[in-house]
């Protein structure tokens, strides 16, 4: 792709997702989760798929999870609206299953295109799907959390854990997922300052 030249805008690659049928996803959905938030962004969130409430409002990060990962951005002064939220599938797969890598290559066109418009600095990859698609690896999340990784360009990856993961790890003890992600959510808190 090129850097440069796109003349698509954010809502237009929206509009493109809305009339995708590349993959099986298109027929069990109820309405396509291109993404939202700011199309200038300098930090972009990836999740992997937009699970039932997500598929019903057309939001991605609506559901539980996404309420928690709210907190998560208020718990560090960052609002919603500030950043970009998507995911690296469009359609949420039947009984909120892991996406496959070839519903993810299908679907990563737009998730490229969304990239290189918004230009961020920062991309958080939220869970094992984007990290390992993005960084391409076999590391898991516990391994590569917390942790900044080069990737195209000037833009940085953030793994972190995802916000489900959190709510199915509820205890609070050091070590523990909620502990690291609130070191985490500093560290990226410290970055963004920094842009």
């Amino acid at each position: 792709m090129s850097e440069n030249i796109n003349p698509l805008t954010i809502e237009e690659v929206a509009e493109e997702c809305r009339n995708c049928k590349k993959c099986p996803l298109y027929l069990a959905r109820t309405t396509v989760v291109p993404g939202e938030g700011n199309s200038k962004a300098k930090v972009l969130f990836i999740g992997e798929a937009p699970g039932e409430d997500e598929d019903l409002q057309g939001k991605p990060f609506v559901g539980k999870a996404g309420q928690l990962l709210t907190k998560i951005l208020q718990s560090i002064d960052i609002k919603r609206e500030d950043i970009f939220i998507t995911n690296m599938v469009k359609c949420r797969p039947p009984a909120n299953r892991t996406p496959s890598k070839s519903e993810i290559d299908t679907c990563y066109p737009y998730l490229e295109t969304q990239i290189a418009l918004i230009n961020p600095k920062i991309i958080v990859t939220l869970g094992n799907v984007p990290t390992q698609y993005l960084l391409e690896t076999t590391q898991g999340i516990t391994t590569l959390r917390g942790q900044w990784q080069d990737w195209i360009g000037k833009i940085k990856i953030f793994p972190m854990f995802h916000p489900s993961y959190l709510l199915r790890n509820e205890g609070t003890f050091p070590g523990s997922p909620k502990e690291l992600t609130w070191k985490d959510v500093k560290t990226l808190k410290k970055a963004m300052a920094g842009l």
